[in-house]
């Protein structure tokens, strides 16, 4: 028999703080809530009673941000969800630093894929990394990336990211210096979350960074030489946008 996750709810809103017992309950029964807390000082000296297996952590408090309690708290035995109502927007940094959360009103969907998401992956990192691309994000800078892995996740500078590309449902990022990570998410969440930035999609396999762009050479698609030498093609439909987008972000003559 699976014993039930210990959990614990952090919201300033008494109304949220029922909502979601309530939803747990009904929907995630290998969930059971034993404790909740309205403030960062009070959250703390929950999580240090009762040590739960999980969070459900929102980012404004009235004495602080949920942030200061993942920074103060000493026990760190814990997997988080926050719960937030960020625009979509703001939703991104949670993309780009690989924490969970749950958009305010939480659907009783979101809430179990969330809760299912926990019990296959527990806690097998530190949050310290996760937490600071998270805030990097909800500032607007994105300088770094999480990409999760099969044995946890690596962090990496978004403007050492040479290319990416597609491999079924998996995407491989070639990274400046040589090195190259396997994550199992597809090119699509990649584009929609670089896309912004530097980064253009020149072929169905391949998602680039305009700033290791060495040499085009053209052709019907023609293809990309980057600055490690390596070679993309680009796609007929996609060589139009390319060239509009390397004009815009360089000098031309």
């Amino acid at each position: 028999m699976t014993s039930l996750i210990q959990a614990v709810i952090v919201d300033d809103e008494e109304n949220s703080l029922e909502a979601l017992a309530i939803l747990l309950q009904r929907y995630c029964p290998d969930v059971q809530v034993v404790g909740t807390a309205q403030t960062v000082e009070s959250a703390i000296e929950l999580i240090e009673t009762v040590k739960p297996e999980l969070v459900f952590l929102d980012i404004a408090l009235p004495d602080g941000q949920g942030f200061q309690v993942l920074e103060d708290v000493e026990y760190t035995g814990f997997e988080v969800i926050f719960t937030t109502a960020y625009d979509q927007y703001a939703l991104k940094a949670f993309d780009f630093s690989a924490l969970d959360y749950l958009l305010k009103p939480i659907s009783t969907e979101k809430l179990q894929q969330a809760v299912d998401r926990y019990t296959k992956i527990r806690k097998d990192a530190n949050f310290g990394d996760r937490v600071s691309v998270l805030r990097e994000g909800l500032s607007n800078r994105n300088e770094r990336i999480i990409l999760s892995s099969m044995d946890g996740f690596d962090v990496y500078k978004i403007a050492d990211i040479v290319r990416c590309e597609a491999n079924g449902s998996y995407t491989t990022f070639f990274i400046k210096g040589g090195q190259r990570v396997v994550t199992s998410k597809t090119l699509n969440n990649f584009e929609r979350l670089l896309y912004d930035l530097t980064f253009v999609r020149v072929h169905s396999k391949h998602l680039i960074n305009l700033e290791f762009v060495k040499k085009y050479v053209s052709g019907r698609g023609g293809y990309i030489i980057f600055e490690d030498g390596s070679q993309v093609d680009v796609s007929e439909r996609k060589k139009k946008e390319f060239i509009l987008r390397m004009k815009g972000h360089a000098r031309t003559t």
